[in-house]
């Protein structure tokens, strides 16, 4: 018999862990997924001591073309539906776009959108046969505005919020709930993995128990979009306000190295 299930991409560390412990007192098995496997084995085994939920661990690299079908026929093999699936993994790349890694870039294109659009495409049908599930995709308030030194992570999680928002509005009255959520810079390996370490970003970094938290709640009340953190929830308006070449320059004067 097929259970329904919580899946939490790139939950390792950071606000996917985060995620986990406020997903498992539900009692919907969970399936954590991340490269890191003995992370994610220990993250499993405080969960079910603490809450005896049932625990599966998934070791995939998500950033490889053909990532989401695999865990899909991964998560089918244990007997399992996703009920919710929690889109976070992902990772940022710092630099002046000319220098940049051009493989790390293309694999963050891929872990950052296509991979989070394969996965919402796969399990989406099932929800909608159900008329029930949840959906979170984790954005970020770089989504909002031109980001020069995160050029194209910045134009990745705006594809995020833009695409979260649209199916929310085409399956509102279906039972299924979605959310983007936007945080600011977290106190997660992001800086390091992003070669951000000591920005002003990095130095104003918030909790990622408290994005959890915020991101937690606004999926299931409903909201469609939230921006997480008191210093970053004026950041949707002052976008719309400012002229964007001015916001684009401040942003890039913050973030320059």
């Amino acid at each position: 018999m097929t259970s329904l299930a919580t899946v939490i991409t790139g939950a390792s560390s950071g606000i996917g862990e985060a995620l986990a412990h406020l997903f498992a007192p539900e009692q919907q098995p969970l399936v954590l997924v991340a490269r890191r496997k003995e992370k994610l084995d220990e993250l499993a085994k405080t969960l079910n001591n603490k809450h005896g939920v049932k625990v599966h661990v998934i070791a995939l690299d998500l950033e490889q073309v053909g990532a989401a079908a695999e865990l899909m026929n991964a998560i089918a093999n244990l007997n399992l539906s996703v009920d919710t699936l929690v889109n976070n993994a992902g990772f940022g790349v710092s630099a002046p776009f000319a220098k940049a890694d051009g493989a790390k870039l293309s694999g963050m294109m891929q872990l950052n959108m296509v991979t989070l659009t394969e996965l919402t495409h796969l399990a989406l049908p099932a929800m909608l046969e159900r008329k029930h599930g949840r959906i979170m995709n984790i954005a970020s308030v770089v989504a909002f505005q031109p980001c020069p030194y995160f050029a194209v992570y910045a134009a990745s999680k705006a594809y995020v919020l833009s695409f979260t928002e649209a199916l929310a509005a085409e399956i509102s009255d279906r039972g299924i709930l979605v959310t983007a959520v936007c945080p600011g810079s977290t106190n997660t390996e992001f800086h390091s993995v992003a070669n951000s370490k000591g920005s002003f970003a990095d130095k104003i970094a918030e909790s990622p128990v408290m994005v959890a938290e915020e991101a937690y709640k606004a999926l299931n009340n409903g909201k469609t979009v939230i921006v997480t953190g008191l210093m970053n929830k004026p950041v949707p308006v002052i976008s719309r306000i400012v002229p964007r070449k001015t916001m684009t320059w401040a942003v890039a004067k913050m973030l320059g190295k």
